[in-house]
């Protein structure tokens, strides 16, 4: 679309580009430089030839009285309310692009705590970034991937400057982020939000492979018979902490809402409001379960916030998603 801005910005002061939205962020940003400088030009240099042709010479010269321009002034309003219209909906479409996530994404969770990542594929292969720093957070080439955030402390950010893409990851709460890698490498994972002594020492690396090469990786994790994937290990602790007493998984009706088929339906609520079933919903739901009740339902849910580590919490909600 604005295929005239392309300019290899790697070889200047831009990180290589690995996502086509990457691409369309750096076009935008190179307009906004022309532009200005443009700006800055038009602006300095009229203002300094006018201050040297209309320069008063002596007390009783009168070049330097002015009248108005009704055509000039309109311009100067006009051009300028236009430029910032396409600056505004350009960046409306590139801020769009970011938060539609595709519906195929491959999701990865990742859980920020001081000072390390952890992060969890469907498989149910897991690891963190200390003290295995040498892992590299794996992910195929030309397949869109989504990661389900949140913190186990305070707020940190997860910023991929090659794919010119971040977002903040608190505590209480899951917020996502998306991308679709075009070129194969490594491309660094920094945290931008301060977040303690260690603060910069908190990296991580994602890893682009060829789509095969990368479901050969998936596929050849085994995980423990005890563990099985993220959603068995959800499954494991949905029936420890008795979740099961009181909701099904095969649709019927017990003292509180069936598992079966809720991930992604609109949910009716007491109190007359109404919400879909996402990720967040569902994990305010397991942890404050008096946050939001289910119309026809008895408020019998206990609390577990504090009682559960999030890296269950995700696994439940991953198998309640199973369930379909």
């Amino acid at each position: 679309m604005y295929s005239w801005l392309n300019i290899n910005l790697a070889n200047t002061f831009m990180p290589v580009d690995g996502t086509d939205l990457a691409g369309s962020v750096d076009n935008l940003y190179i307009f906004l430089l022309i532009s200005s400088l443009i700006a800055f030009i038009i602006l300095i240099g009229g203002m300094t030839a006018f201050i040297i042709k209309y320069k008063r010479k002596s007390a009783n010269d009168k070049t330097a009285y002015i009248t108005h321009n009704n055509l000039l002034e309109f311009l100067w309003s006009f051009i300028p309310f236009v430029i910032m219209m396409v600056i505004f909906y350009w960046g409306m479409v590139i801020y769009d692009d970011y938060r539609t996530i595709p519906e195929d994404a491959e999701e990865i969770h990742v859980t920020g705590r001081q000072w390390v990542w952890r992060f969890a594929y469907k498989n149910g292969y897991t690891f963190s970034t200390k003290p295995a720093s040498d892992a590299m957070v794996n992910v195929p080439l030309g397949k869109p991937v989504k990661l389900v955030m949140t913190s186990g402390d305070v707020i940190h950010s997860f910023y991929i400057p090659g794919f010119r893409n971040k977002q903040d990851v608190i505590p209480g709460k899951y917020t996502t982020l998306w991308f679709k890698a075009t070129k194969l490498g490594q491309f660094q994972v920094f945290c931008t939000e301060y977040c303690g002594l260690e603060h910069s020492n908190m990296p991580a690396t994602i890893n682009v492979m060829p789509e095969a090469e990368y479901k050969a990786w998936f596929n050849s994790y085994v995980p423990e018979a005890s563990a099985g994937g993220l959603a068995d290990r959800g499954k494991e602790v949905f029936n420890e902490k008795g979740c099961n007493a009181c909701h099904s998984v095969n649709g019927t009706r017990v003292v509180g809402p069936t598992m079966k088929g809720l991930a992604g339906i609109k949910r009716e609520f007491a109190d007359g409001s109404s919400a879909v079933a996402d990720d967040a919903y569902l994990r305010e739901s397991i942890l404050l379960s008096g946050a939001k009740i289910v119309k026809d339902y008895p408020a019998a849910m206990p609390i577990f916030k504090g009682q559960i580590e999030e890296e269950d919490v995700s696994a439940i909600i991953d198998y309640i998603k199973s369930l379909k």
